[in-house]
């Protein structure tokens, strides 16, 4: 049997989690650029939407069929983006220098956000619906999916729909205005829900990227929860 003081060294090898930070908003907010912006700093991983593996799910693009048709995909499509955001979140990091890891949406926003929009657009059965809570509500128990900071690109729908169609992507073509602002509703109820579950740091993403830029330069060290280096 292990000796007492292998166990204190065993119990002082334990390594808390990095610091997760949620980059929340809505399509075209600049969730992706505020990913990049963090590059920079070593001790910081960062995780874009993995956009491409959406686009191929076994030879089917997700992504784009979603648009198409949320009535009969939806629950696929949820069900799968749970699962992807859940391995990103629950990853061990690269190496051991890393303190922070920083996400592009969480699986809170696919629980509070998009499951809960698609159900008030009746575009999930509600057993589906069901199935999706059930779900969320297992791993929440079971695993240590807590964020630490959700940082909210603050946005208008009307602003991120130009922006929307300037940038050109294939599967957002299809995107009417209307879901835009059903989608900034639902971040408005989550992020101001007293359940929101952390700190969320809202940031006017109206604005210029480079104001937003300088937003981001003056919150970093909140923002990487003091584990500013470089």
């Amino acid at each position: 049997m292990p000796n007492i003081n292998t166990k204190k060294k065993a119990a002082g090898m334990i390594k808390k989690r990095p610091f997760r930070v949620s980059i929340e908003g809505n399509i075209g907010s600049g969730k992706s650029t505020c990913i990049k912006y963090f590059d920079k700093y070593n001790n910081v991983e960062t995780y874009p939407e993995p956009l491409l593996e959406w686009r191929n799910v076994s030879g089917h693009n997700l992504l784009g069929l979603i648009y198409g048709d949320r009535n009969e995909l939806s629950f696929s499509f949820q069900h799968n983006i749970h699962s992807s955001r859940l391995k990103i979140q629950t990853s061990l990091p690269s190496h051991n220098d890393i303190t922070v890891k920083m996400f592009e949406r969480s699986v809170q926003n696919s629980r509070h956000c998009f499951v809960e929009n698609a159900k008030s657009q009746k575009f999930l059965l509600d057993a589906e619906y069901q199935v999706l809570i059930n779900w969320f509500d297992y791993r929440e128990k079971n695993l240590d999916i807590s964020l630490d900071l959700i940082v909210y690109l603050r946005t208008t729908p009307e602003v991120v729909w130009e922006r929307m169609l300037r940038r050109g992507r294939a599967e957002e073509s299809e995107v009417p205005l209307e879901y835009l602002k059903q989608v900034h509703v639902s971040y408005e109820n989550w992020l101001n829900s007293p359940t929101v579950g952390c700190e969320v740091l809202t940031i006017d993403a109206d604005r210029d990227i480079e104001s937003v830029k300088e937003d981001l330069e003056r919150y970093t060290y909140k923002i990487l929860g003091g584990n500013h280096t470089n």
